[in-house]
């Protein structure tokens, strides 16, 4: 799409209901807009086709399906060429308990978010598939004790804005 979709206070009002609870159905989202079902219907196909929303899903609870290891591993990769980041990257998107995976500035060239059932199969996912790649010549674990919270971004922020900067 060239032109930039502009969200005016209709979409983000669908967005702030959605958000909370995405499986809410259109008449209902309709009805606490004060506008048709058929109006949420095509204001919620714009913006799909926008990319303002993305997919469609559940959310699984790492814990209550057996992952109760959470950690954040910064990857240090021997940067050859643009290629060998590529390729590095590749390689890390098929280990399946790696959930995240993030390009970033500083010390690593990516930070990767991996669920295992405990400790041990956190080794091995380090151990046997991470530093098996060739390319990563360093890594560091952090293990998250306890995620304090997770939440969409906020459709409208009181603290700040684009416009105070």
């Amino acid at each position: 799409m060239s032109t930039k979709f502009q969200i005016d206070s209709l979409d983000k009002k669908i967005l702030s209901i959605l958000s909370t609870d995405s499986r809410m159905p259109y008449l209902e989202v309709a009805r606490e807009c004060n506008v048709s079902g058929a109006a949420i219907h095509q204001r919620i196909q714009k913006m799909k086709e926008a990319n303002v929303i993305t997919g469609s899903q559940f959310n699984l609870s790492p814990k209550n399906v057996g992952y109760n290891t959470c950690a954040f591993i910064g990857l240090q990769v021997n940067l050859t060429s643009i290629r060998t980041h590529q390729d590095v990257f590749n390689k890390i998107m098929k280990i399946p308990e790696i959930v995240e995976c993030h390009h970033v500035t500083g010390k690593y060239s990516l930070l990767a978010k991996v669920y295992c059932y405990n400790n041990e199969h956190l080794k091995k996912i380090i151990v046997e598939y991470i530093q098996s790649i060739t390319e990563i010549i360093a890594t560091e674990t952090i293990i998250s004790l306890e995620e304090g919270f997770t939440r969409q971004l906020p459709i409208v922020s009181n603290i700040y804005s684009a416009k105070d900067s």
